[in-house]
């Protein structure tokens, strides 16, 4: 029987990346079990979405997970929903906000490590040398 780590990183990895075994231990786990086997089936429906852009089938996966016995992926759901909109644009549109957010996660990072440390003249030194 896998532990809990193994079982996630199967089903959150496309099925061609596991060797033979893992595919073997995935497909039993998944037959012993129909909760879930229903699961997989939603996380990989939702991996289709994010990987092909069809942000347009969105509204489908998010009533077929509401319907579902499944109370995690209620939750978020849920939160899917309450920026629908926004979600629906990030899973069809080419455009990201990725390379911003990334220069935002770096800054905030250099200054939580300077902090006390040294004035703002020391942090921008520091940002201009680390970009």
């Amino acid at each position: 029987m896998p532990n809990p780590r193994q079982l996630t990183g199967w089903l959150l990895r496309h099925p061609d990346t596991l060797d033979p075994d893992e595919q073997a231990n995935l497909a039993g786990v998944r037959a012993c079990c129909p909760h879930l086997d229903a699961l997989a089936e939603h996380v990989r429906a939702f991996a289709e979405l994010l990987t092909h852009r069809h942000g347009h089938r969105l509204e489908e996966w998010l009533t077929r997970v509401e319907a579902d016995d499944q109370p995690e992926l209620h939750s978020f759901a849920t939160g899917l929903r309450h920026d629908q909109q926004a979600v629906t644009a990030g899973l069809t549109l080419p455009d990201s906000s990725g390379k911003v957010e990334g220069n935002v996660n770096r800054l905030k990072a250099l200054k939580r490590q300077m902090y006390g440390r040294a004035k703002l003249d020391l942090l921008r030194k520091r940002v201009v040398l680390t970009a």
